[in-house]
């Protein structure tokens, strides 16, 4: 189990990293997320929903992601309240003040879906949450030493040397550890180092005689990171490309979700993507408008508002421009979203941007399905993840046909505006071509999950050269001989 000095400090790209290490040595592997709180997810197997990082360390496995790879995620809906998906379906919602009450019962859906698991691989690559210095948290924890030591897996504490303070960030750490908590973990990682490894050498000791844990390596920093989706709204203003032929606009709304969609659009050279936060309008130079998922569409359609982006969005289109609504996008380009059952608060109605003439209204049953189909005469592939319907007469002018041939998405009567459920939609080269013809780009002809699998063996060969990757796997042997 990798846990962190911190948030951020890199263990969802090193267990991912892992994974593909022991999966090219011939292992069977599986990662693991006992909690996860995470604005982007995706859609497993077998028909729920999991955190877009273990399905990327599925990839990274070489395997399917299945909901017992994360079987507790938390999707932030408002400020002190979250959605609470447990093994793959929504249970409730959890308002912050409740969550270390409510978190406690949850543990033992968590070693059931773990031992699940286990049994089908070699090797599990479990991922902590935040980190195990913060005391204040232990008490029913299940994220980090809680799990670790009810399931007797052996830890292994991640730094990031990039942010400093390492030496005190991971030495600091053993200082507060129950003793007990201390005793799981079994050595150390720093990561996102930068520069001549000599120069940290005296660190590297210091750490190891201070914190009484041997070292597993100094991970250089890994650009190839960069090309893998993101899950967390934390590096939102780091998804921005700059350069290219035409600027694409996202308004970053207070519960965006799914933002990951647009992570192929960095493989395009012809697009400058700019993320737009809150007190910037939408720029004048904008050729494409995208308004992505959300986890709370009525408040997020209030935000657009309070910021001026929805009468940006006309101006935009009224010269010509054009706008694609993604899921939750989707729902706030039409005439009406109703929330009849108060699934986003007290129920409600609200008027939407008017750009599509549909309405949508939400309902408790949320769609989880992976997706295959065609539009604009090319194939995409995805998934939809929403909770509600949305009909009206642009549904008759399709974005697309899915593979057994029902309609997809909305378009209006000139063609340029557009709304999907289909989440994943540009990650085929052929799909995202379609889509940018007629901005007058070519493409560049390349699938997003090659540009992953290609970043993913990049990370991987340089952990096997930077980590002791022959005593990782020595502390599993001991974990499966003191089991059985």
């Amino acid at each position: 189990m990798l846990q962190g000095t911190g948030s951020d400090v890199g263990k969802t790209v090193l267990v991912a990293g892992l994974c593909r290490v022991f999966a090219n040595r011939g292992f069977t592997v599986r990662p693991f997320k006992p909690q996860n709180m995470a604005t982007n997810a995706a859609v497993t197997v077998d028909g729920g929903e999991i955190g877009r990082a273990q399905a990327l360390q599925a990839i990274a496995a070489r395997a399917a992601p299945v909901t017992d790879m994360n079987p507790v995620l938390l999707k932030p809906h408002a400020e002190c309240s979250a959605q609470l998906v447990v093994n793959g379906r929504v249970r409730g919602t959890l308002e912050a003040r409740n969550f270390r009450e409510a978190r406690a019962p949850l543990l033992p859906d968590i070693l059931t879906a773990y031992r699940r698991l286990e049994v089908t691989c070699d090797l599990v690559i479990v991922e902590g949450a935040g980190s195990p210095a913060e005391i204040n948290l232990r008490a029913g924890d299940i994220a980090n030493m809680g799990f670790a030591r009810a399931a007797d897996v052996p830890v292994v504490l991640v730094g990031d040397v990039d942010r400093g303070g390492v030496i005190a960030a991971i030495v600091g750490t053993r200082a507060v550890l129950d003793p007990a908590d201390a005793a799981m973990i079994r050595g150390f990682i720093v990561n996102r180092f930068r520069g001549d490894p000599i120069l940290f050498e005296d660190g590297y000791r210091a750490i190891e005689r201070l914190a009484g844990w041997p070292g597993f390596g100094l991970v250089p920093w890994l650009p190839a990171a960069a090309r893998l989706p993101s899950e967390d709204a934390v590096v939102l203003e780091r998804l921005a490309r700059p350069g290219g032929q035409i600027v694409v606009a996202c308004p970053i709304t207070p519960h965006i979700a799914n933002f990951d969609d647009l992570d192929p659009l960095k493989l395009e050279p012809g697009i400058e993507l700019r993320m737009i936060p809150p007190g910037r309008p939408i720029p004048a130079e904008t050729t494409l408008v995208i308004l992505p998922g959300s986890k709370a569409t009525v408040a997020d359609l209030h935000a657009l508002r309070r910021e001026g982006w929805d009468a940006d969005i006309r101006v935009h289109h009224r010269r010509g421009g054009w706008v694609i609504g993604l899921c939750g996008g989707f729902q706030m380009l039409g005439r009406r979203v109703s929330d009849p059952h108060g699934l986003e608060g007290a129920p409600s109605e609200t008027e939407g941007l008017g750009l599509l003439d549909v309405e949508t209204v939400l309902e408790p049953v949320k769609t989880l399905a992976r997706v295959t189909g065609t539009a604009h005469g090319a194939p995409f592939e995805g998934y939809e993840m929403h909770m509600g319907k949305t009909l009206g007469p642009d549904t008759r002018r399709p974005v697309g046909h899915l593979a057994d041939g029902r309609p997809e998405g909305a378009t209006s009567a000139d063609g340029r505006i557009a709304g999907t459920y289909v989440h994943g939609l540009f990650g085929l080269a052929a799909q995202r071509t379609a889509w940018l013809a007629p901005f007058g780009i070519t493409g560049s002809g390349l699938d997003y999950g090659a540009s992953v699998e290609a970043a993913l063996d990049e990370i991987a060969a340089a952990l096997e050269t930077h980590l002791d990757v022959d005593a990782l796997l020595e502390l599993t042997a001991t974990t499966r001989t003191r089991q059985s």
